[in-house]
């Protein structure tokens, strides 16, 4: 699970630890134990930011205006097309 340090608290890792997940939480500045974790791996987590950043960018995303879960979907997938498409038509 990539997440940043915000989820960093004992809990969440001995939640995920308990299920089998590997945490990628770097560790809160004032904790005295420090936990290490992947570097590059949490460096992919700037990807997703940005991906959600750019589908909040259509208005009825960020907002989220459709009542319904499937009509949300339905405007995330149109969002999610729309971003795919500058790069297809610039290639």
């Amino acid at each position: 699970m990539l997440a940043d340090k915000g989820y960093d608290a004992d809990a969440i890792r001995a939640d995920l630890a308990k299920r089998n997940i590997d945490a990628v939480i770097p560790g809160r500045s004032n904790r005295r134990v420090k936990i290490e974790h992947d570097r590059a791996l949490y460096k992919q987590r700037n990807c997703i930011e940005r991906m959600f950043g750019q589908l909040k960018i259509n208005r009825a995303v960020a907002t989220r205006y459709d009542q319904l879960a499937n009509s949300f979907l339905g405007m995330v997938h149109i969002a999610t097309v729309r971003y795919w498409l500058k790069f297809v038509h610039a290639a």
